[in-house]
C-alpha cells in the first residue's frame, strides 16, 4: 500500500470516528454527521454530490435530503466553478465561530452557577460550623472555577487567532 492509499484508509477511519463523535455530541443523523466529518477532511476544495454518495456509500436521496437540512442549518454552503455544473460542498466557514461563540456562553453560564453554588457551600459551612454539623468541601467548586475560566480564555484565544490567520 503506497502513501496516498494509507492517507486514504486514514481518513475513512477520522471520518468514521469524527461522524460517530458528532452524532453522539451534536444529536444529528449518522449520514448527516459523516457528510460534515467528510467536508472538515476534506478542506477548502470541497466534494460533490456524486463523491459523497459514493464515498459514504449511501443513496442520492439521503444524501440530497441530509445536503439540504445541513445549508438550511448553515452548517454547510457550496460553491461553483466556472465551466463546471458540479456544486462543491465546503463547511460554512463561519461555523467554527458560531460553535466557539456557543462554547463560550455555555461556559460562562455554568461558571455563573458554579459561582453561585461555592458561595450558597460557604455560607452553609459558617452555619454549619456553628452548629457542628460536616462542612462542605469547596475545592471542587473552586477547581471547577478555575478550568471553565481557563477553557474559556483559552477558547477565546483561539478564536482570536483563527480570526487573525483569515484576515
Amino acid at each position: 500500500m503506497d502513501e496516498r492509499e494509507k492517507l486514504d484508509a486514514k481518513k475513512n477511519e477520522l471520518i468514521e470516528q469524527l461522524g460517530i463523535l458528532m452524532e453522539k455530541k451534536h444529536q444529528i443523523a449518522p449520514i448527516a454527521a459523516r457528510i460534515i466529518s467528510t467536508l472538515i477532511l476534506t478542506g477548502k476544495h470541497g466534494v460533490t454530490f456524486d463523491e459523497l454518495v459514493k464515498d459514504l456509500n449511501a443513496s442520492k436521496s439521503t444524501v440530497s435530503t441530509h445536503l439540504d437540512h445541513l445549508q438550511h442549518s448553515r452548517k454547510i454552503q457550496y460553491f461553483t466553478k466556472p465551466g463546471d455544473r458540479k456544486r462543491y460542498f465546503i463547511i460554512n466557514p463561519h461555523l467554527l465561530m458560531a460553535v466557539i461563540d456557543e462554547t463560550v456562553a455555555a461556559w460562562e453560564c455554568e461558571e455563573n452557577v458554579q459561582k453561585e453554588i461555592l458561595e450558597y457551600k460557604k455560607r452553609r459551612n459558617e452555619l454549619n460550623m456553628e452548629e457542628g454539623l460536616p462542612l462542605f468541601d469547596l475545592d471542587f467548586q473552586k477547581d471547577l472555577l478555575v478550568f471553565l475560566r481557563e477553557a474559556t480564555t483559552a477558547i477565546q484565544k483561539l478564536k482570536t487567532q483563527i480570526l487573525k490567520n483569515q484576515s
